[in-house]
């Protein structure tokens, strides 16, 4: 027997581990383990999705007379109690690349090669894997245009085919082993989320692949920076469990280059490929710096003086803090449990530049309420906008929330889909707002807050506090 361990790879087709456990000699007996480690770090909303995506492959593998085993406890104990129960020669799984993941890792091989069973991983969840993308001095790029050049030029391996269902272990040849439910929520210690979020489910995200490659990527460049456009493809929380394989995904998108009508909308097409190569970019830094998941990337001499502010931070969370993008952001987060990546980016700035809020802070909250959160992504998008990460946004330009509001929802379109106390205000007054006297605030708004802040002031202090950070004494 083989023994797959699905972890981030929640499909049969284009999973390198499967193609990898399909070489080996012995039918292939598929496990997913929910580990509690792991799960301390997890949120309603992420394992609402996970169990989803276990349930649809689960019936995938039944369909073929195959079964999926769901099992509890610690990993380093599980899998070497399912390799010991299915006589396995061998356990094969795919990497990741957080610390979490790579200290449980270590202690699952060393568990396993104790009992004379053999290991081995594939990096599924890239199209290249850490250390293969290097700068000629140094183990990663910290700068991303230079590992774009090289990601963009490197050949992609195709796609890989699923299981026909031969290569499977039979369910009756799983020794009378009991394949295990898969639990509820509640059964888990989560409740029901509160936020709506999508269908993640393999065939969920061919389908999206489909419909995006067909009409909205020939708009990417254009319109992907505006939030009401509708025009990102939504495929995050499918690259995140997995539903999708990131070559497949990629080879749509080598197939949408070829059917567009014209530079412009094959220029399109790129842009979306760059995103794929940031996603990519942050898994690298993140392998070989897992620390920074709490730590600066960046090394400042003095450290950042953050601020103290309970009341600013519920205000941001609670998107009330009178800046109506950052709003409008912080409020689509609690109803989708997902953000427009522009205002991701807004509200990041508003938290670390405006309130001068650590932005482990703003992590942690991403961390429970985002249905597509990854280390990796979520970990450099924060520290991008905090200016303490790789490749980030320097400390001295501080995004203007207002400005950022009238250049990317002219129309306030997206402010009032999520802010409704603003519904029927004109975009000109809401692209205003900061600049109305209380009595105007009244008159048009009554039940939306002034501003928390002035962006002003804090911004120049932001930058004073970072230059003290900075230069040391």
């Amino acid at each position: 027997m083989i023994v797959h361990w699905h972890r981030r790879d929640l499909r049969p087709r284009d999973n390198l581990g499967l193609e990898r456990a399909q070489s080996l000699d012995g039918p292939i007996v598929p496990v997913f383990v929910l580990d509690p480690t792991v799960l301390t770090h997890a949120s309603s909303v992420r394992v609402a999705s996970l169990l989803e995506a276990l349930s649809a492959l689960r019936s995938w593998y039944r369909e073929r007379g195959s079964d999926l085993l769901v099992r509890r406890g610690e990993a380093s104990e599980v899998i070497p109690a399912v390799t010991a129960e299915t006589d396995a020669s061998t356990v094969v799984w795919g990497e990741d690349y957080s610390g979490l993941a790579q200290e449980r890792d270590r202690a699952v091989t060393a568990a396993v090669e104790d009992d004379g069973v053999g290991c081995e991983t594939v990096h599924d969840s890239i199209c290249h894997e850490p250390g293969s993308i290097t700068p000629n001095q140094g183990e990663f790029y910290s700068v991303y245009s230079y590992f774009w050049k090289k990601w963009r030029d490197r050949e992609k391996q195709p796609p890989v085919d699923p299981p026909t269902g031969e290569e499977l272990a039979d369910s009756d040849d799983f020794g009378g082993l009991d394949p295990g439910e898969i639990p509820s929520l509640s059964a888990l210690g989560f409740d029901e989320p509160d936020a709506s979020r999508p269908t993640v489910t393999p065939s969920a995200a061919r389908e999206r692949v489909a419909s995006f490659c067909a009409d909205a990527i020939y708009r990417y460049a254009d319109e992907r920076d505006y939030p009401a456009a509708g025009m990102t493809s939504r495929l995050s929380v499918h690259l995140k469990w997995g539903t999708v394989g990131v070559r497949e995904l990629y080879a749509a998108t080598e197939r949408a280059a070829k059917r567009a009508a014209d530079s412009d909308a094959e220029h399109s097409v790129r842009e979306f490929q760059r995103q794929l190569a940031w996603r990519e970019f942050y898994a690298h830094v993140l392998s070989f710096n897992p620390e920074t998941v709490r730590e600066n990337f960046s090394s400042y001499p003095n450290e950042i003086q953050w601020r103290t502010d309970p009341d600013g931070l519920e205000a941001w969370k609670a998107g009330k803090t009178g800046y109506p993008i950052v709003d409008a952001g912080m409020r689509q987060l609690r109803e989708e449990a997902w953000m427009h990546n522009r205002v991701r980016m807004l509200v990041a700035s508003f938290l670390t530049k405006d309130l001068l809020l650590d932005w482990r802070l703003g992590y942690d909250w991403f961390r429970e309420r985002l249905a597509d959160h990854e280390t990796a992504n979520d970990v450099g998008g924060w520290q991008w906008a905090a200016s303490t990460g790789t490749d980030a946004q320097p400390y001295f330009r501080v995004f203007n929330p207002m400005k950022q509001g009238r250049e990317y929802d002219p129309d306030a379109t997206y402010i009032r889909r999520y802010v409704p106390e603003l519904e029927g205000v004109e975009p000109e007054t809401i692209h205003s707002w900061t600049d109305l006297g209380p009595a105007k605030r009244s008159r048009v708004a009554p039940e939306y807050p002034a501003p928390i802040v002035d962006h002003a002031d804090r911004r120049t202090e932001a930058i004073e506090t970072f230059e003290r950070a900075r230069n040391a004494d």
